[in-house]
């Protein structure tokens, strides 16, 4: 069950510009968490903005109970969350999300990124690594200014791409296309993607024609975060055209088998 606690800032740190990692004393929350669980934040003490804001899980430090998230700021509640400082409390429930990452079954995987969606995939890399399953990684990113948390990816992974879309930085063009490129000589097991709408589709496509396992995280506005407000519904890809079914993203997922959502 997820919990609602006032987890204690006790770093702030600004990636590049607008964009915030928060580390949080949370070890409720860090105890019941998996890759690809996310939590939802109150950011402001009044009634406006009146909804949560959904942050997915960048990083878990079990042994301190340390929960790390980063933000893009975009409106006015990340820029109220933004302006936290080290030593407030801040109002979190989670954590949440049914459909996490499953990597157990697999020896080599890829795990592929893009923008800001790259941040639910870091504890998937590390945990996977640390299970002895090898990880190969692709981040793309528009340009040189908006590459991000390079380091961090490298400690925790075998081999990682980063490509931009102009060139401007290491390797050109989009993270999927070097994917292809590796995937005839490397045999991955499965992939797991976050990232830009159009990114997840067209992995959505290479996967499910090519027969490859896939999961795939949405980023959905999440109002409530537990399945009641209904705003975050995905239509399930077996249902029939005259009656469609849906998911909540919230709740069966954020993550989902490629093959089972249109997108």
């Amino acid at each position: 069950m997820p919990k609602q606690i006032f987890a204690k800032l006790i770093k702030k740190e600004e990636v590049i510009k607008d964009i915030y990692k928060f580390s949080v004393k949370a070890p409720e929350i860090v105890e019941l968490s998996k890759p690809g669980n996310f939590i939802e934040i109150r950011v402001s003490e009044g009634i406006d903005p009146f909804l949560r804001r959904p942050i997915s899980i960048y990083n878990l430090d079990k042994e301190n109970g340390i929960l790390e998230f980063i933000f893009q700021v975009k409106g006015k509640g990340t820029e109220i969350l933004a302006q936290k400082e080290e030593g407030n409390d801040i109002d979190i429930i989670g954590p949440l999300g049914h459909g996490t990452f499953k990597y157990e079954k697999y020896n080599n995987i890829a795990i592929i990124g893009g923008g800001i969606g790259i941040f639910p995939l870091y504890e998937l890399s590390k945990e996977a690594k640390l299970n002895n399953v090898k990880v190969s990684c692709y981040l793309g990113f528009r340009n040189k200014e908006l590459v991000m948390l390079e380091d961090d990816f490298k400690k925790v992974v075998d081999s990682l791409i980063i490509t931009t879309d102009d060139g401007t930085y290491k390797n050109k063009g989009f993270a999927i296309d070097y994917l292809k490129q590796d995937m005839e000589k490397s045999k991955y097991d499965c992939i797991y993607a976050c990232g830009p709408l159009p990114m997840l589709k067209a992995i959505q496509k290479y996967a499910n024609e090519n027969n490859i396992d896939c999961q795939i995280s949405l980023e959905e506005k999440m109002a409530c975060g537990l399945g009641v407000c209904l705003g975050c519904a995905v239509k399930t890809a077996k249902s029939p055209k005259e009656a469609p079914e849906y998911w909540h993203v919230c709740k069966g997922g954020p993550v989902f088998n490629s093959k089972d959502v249109e997108i």
